[in-house]
């Protein structure tokens, strides 16, 4: 299977989606444990709930398991909160802090080589060259990276997580009218909570791509999954009422990030 599928369009608005993917190479999948092959800390159906919101939107779609290797992290291993509890780039637990490998086969450096080349990088250039084609297009790309996450992880964070978690690293990746917009469309919305950069303040692909200086403007969106599945436990299936309510915020977010590009266009 193919690391990425891409779809392009011809909107300023590129939307990522890299925890989507539940391919397992068998070369991963024979090592895992129980808890493991569940792929528990999947980004379930955030492909789906974005589907057909803005018209002409390109996407970046990763195909393969994030406990392959973490499309959001550095590809050094970096941490990206230095001090703070996360998961690596090839993840060695669940974020409850659950082993996913049989103990006698957890990752290896080789294993962060080979999954970096074949499934990392493919994944990145593809994410860079769409970048790159939509910039020359408008003068401007707007990168919308989708996320989701359980809403309650007491090892990661303290109490419920907000519905809407916006993430522009304190304001570096984007101009401030982007992260303005997404914030006033998150917090108008109904029955829903909203915070900007406080647990997720943007992974490793909204810090380096967003370039605003650049014309490249990159915001992560990290989702509560009580928003919009009707369980955080296996099966993990969407709620049809929420969902859909949800889907019309995120169309407004979409459709005014769009709308907005113009402005934001560099020659």
């Amino acid at each position: 299977m193919e690391p990425v599928r891409v779809q392009q369009g011809d909107s300023p608005v590129i939307l990522a989606f890299p925890h989507v993917g539940t391919g397992l190479p068998s070369a991963v999948a024979e090592r895992l444990n129980d808890e493991g092959r569940l792929l528990r800390d999947t980004d379930w159906h955030i492909d789906a709930l974005y589907a057909g919101l803005l018209p002409g939107a390109t996407t970046v779609t990763a195909t393969q398991s994030r406990y392959v290797i973490d499309l959001n992290r550095d590809p050094e291993g970096a941490s990206l909160y230095p001090g703070q509890t996360t998961t690596g780039l090839i993840p060695e637990t669940t974020f409850d802090n659950v082993p996913i490998w049989r103990e006698d086969a957890w990752p290896r450096a080789d294993d962060v080589a080979r999954w970096r080349e074949a499934v990392h990088r493919p994944y990145h250039a593809a994410l860079s060259a769409e970048i790159a084609r939509v910039r020359a297009l408008h003068g401007v790309a707007i990168l919308y990276d989708c996320h989701s996450i359980r809403s309650v992880i007491p090892w990661l964070f303290q109490g419920r997580l907000p519905d809407f978690n916006i993430g522009t690293d304190n304001g570096a990746t984007c101009a401030a009218e982007v992260e303005a917009e997404v914030h006033r469309i998150c917090t108008a919305a109904p029955r829903c909570t909203t915070v900007l950069n406080c647990r997720f303040r943007g992974g490793w692909t909204t810090r380096h791509y967003g370039r605003p200086e650049s014309g490249v403007h990159a915001v992560q969106m990290e989702l509560a999954q009580i928003s919009h599945l009707a369980s955080e436990e296996p099966p993990f299936t969407l709620d049809p009422d929420r969902s859909a309510r949800l889907r019309e915020t995120l169309a407004e977010i979409l459709n005014a990030l769009a709308a907005l590009a113009p402005r934001l266009a560099r020659p």
